[in-house]
């Protein structure tokens, strides 16, 4: 099945938001609590990628169906943290496990190879042996951990942070 990776079209709005609403209401990958609506999905994310500098939007389709996308985002807010970005992937549960997150992050960071980015982060909620793997392939290194620093599902998570040279 072939997969083609490409820059975002109003139509993805809808699959992408079922898709990162799936890892809400499943898993600790992501903190958010409450799934959003496409509206609230378009409000407070879409607009960050409109003008894919270096926060980057790139989707994975097969068979015309979405079936992931990986980002590039802002670190933190204030300016001096410009050159830094936040990355992320989200495959569909059946779309794991095949190298979709290995071709996803390739031609993200081929995208960002000319923009002006000198780190990525990446915040992985433990246990995830296999987003771990996936960005110690692309030479990210843990830089710390922040111990329960997340409570979903009645729990507490810790989370370990990775940083990468572009």
């Amino acid at each position: 099945m072939a997969t083609i990776i490409r820059l975002p079209q109003t139509t993805d709005l809808a699959p992408l938001t079922e898709l990162y609403n799936h890892y809400i209401l499943n898993t600790t990958i992501t903190f958010d609590i409450a799934p959003y609506t496409i509206d609230q999905r378009r409000e407070q994310w879409w607009c960050h990628y409109k003008h894919q500098g270096r926060h980057r939007l790139l989707v994975a389709e097969q068979d015309q169906v979405v079936v992931g996308y990986a980002t590039s985002s802002q670190f933190r807010t204030k300016a001096a943290y410009d050159t830094s970005v936040e990355t992320s992937i989200y495959l569909s549960p059946q779309a794991q496990g095949k190298g979709l997150g290995t071709q996803l992050y390739q031609a993200l960071f081929h995208s960002l190879a000319n923009e002006d980015v000198h780190r990525a982060y990446a915040g992985i909620t433990l246990p995830n042996p296999a987003s771990i793997a996936l960005h110690q392939k692309f030479g990210f290194y843990s830089v710390g951990c922040y111990q329960e620093v997340g409570r979903k599902f009645e729990q507490y998570w810790d989370v370990e942070w990775f940083e990468k040279d572009l």
